[in-house]
């Protein structure tokens, strides 16, 4: 039975990973700080079919141990601070997990496992505004926030440690993955959770900012810059390509994407749609959530992934955006049940 180690794994995507690699056969380990996150892995089936192990990316000699004890068939690295916003505001805290935290684990396979096969998550956030038509592999990194430099080192360590020290390790650039997992400060569940309010006739949200005020206030879902353009596909299908990357003879570098692009405006669109609404009725501009510097567009060729793994993404734009606002209308209405409220319909 093959061992996997995912770092990250109460997030999104260490959900979905942790849960398809269980059904394909793996033993599971989690790393993680603390229980703190443990809510996404309580709703899969598999939950209890997961080790979870307590350590911090920074504690080097724990690290080592854990590595060189479990000598895992493969890593998956996917822990790190990964909010532009956040990394605006407190870059150290940005920098420490994504960076330090991924050289020590590549130390630690290079000293302790050095047959392990690791998985780097990267970012098309590296990328940042281009006049390319569609990034790929080959593409020059043009980071415009501090996140994104921080997975530009951590990518480029990568490929230092592949080419130095013959480790296997394969970058994945993924561009933007979502669920009905993803936390509210992502802008694809704001918006699918502020559709869902529209359509159960909330005007405050129960749900509160990092603030402490509504994300759905007033009757109204306040956005930033609605003209910016990303590329989103469904985390679920994400997770399988990563492992694709660790089964090839050889380390390589792959974008993941659907190859599609919209905009912030065409989310809300879709999004409140779906709930049966006007989105035009509910969102207005805030410019708080305009961030100093961002690119507006970010597109990509996946013609290496669909050629070297045999992958591609299955489910498309408008069934990921409906997924996620049903997913939001029903947790909604069991909150409101408990909480001994009805909500309006229509």
């Amino acid at each position: 039975m093959k061992r996997a180690m995912i770092t990250g794994v109460f997030g999104q995507d260490g959900s979905f990973l942790a849960e398809f690699l269980v059904r394909n056969g793996y033993e599971v380990f989690g790393l993680c700080r603390n229980n703190s996150g443990l809510q996404p892995l309580r709703h899969i089936p598999i939950y209890n079919h997961i080790n979870l192990i307590h350590c911090d990316l920074l504690d080097r000699e724990l690290l080592n141990k854990i590595i060189g004890d479990l000598s895992p068939h493969e890593i998956y690295n996917l822990a790190s601070q990964s909010l532009p916003s956040l990394s605006w505001a407190d870059p150290k805290q940005t920098i420490e997990p994504n960076c330090i935290g991924a050289v020590n684990i590549f130390e630690a396979v290079r000293a302790y496992s050095p047959e392990t096969r690791v998985y780097q998550a990267s970012s098309s956030e590296m990328f940042g505004e281009s006049e390319e038509l569609a990034h790929d592999e080959n593409s020059v990194f043009n980071p415009k926030n501090p996140y994104a430099a921080t997975k530009v080192f951590s990518h480029q360590m990568a490929k230092i440690y592949r080419e130095a020290y013959g480790l296997f390790i394969a970058n994945g650039i993924l561009f933007n993955h979502e669920s009905e997992r993803r936390p509210f400060h992502f802008v694809t569940q704001k918006v699918a959770y502020g559709a869902a309010c529209a359509s159960l006739g909330l005007t405050n949200s129960p749900d509160l900012t990092e603030d402490g005020v509504p994300i759905f206030v007033n009757n109204t879902l306040p956005m930033g810059n609605l003209e910016i353009y990303r590329d989103w596909g469904f985390a679920g299908d994400y997770v399988e390509a990563m492992q694709l990357m660790l089964q090839q003879d050889e380390p390589d570098d792959f974008i993941i994407a659907t190859g599609e692009l919209h905009s912030i405006g065409d989310l809300c669109q879709t999004a409140f749609a779906c709930a049966g609404k006007d989105w035009r009725d509910y969102v207005v501009n805030d410019s708080k959530f305009t961030r100093p510097s961002d690119a507006t567009k970010s597109h990509a060729s996946i013609s290496k992934a669909k050629n070297q793994l045999g992958w591609s993404p299955r489910l498309r734009f408008g069934g990921l955006v409906e997924r996620m606002v049903v997913a939001q209308i029903n947790r909604l209405k069991d909150k409101l049940a408990n909480s001994n409220v009805v909500p309006k319909q229509g």
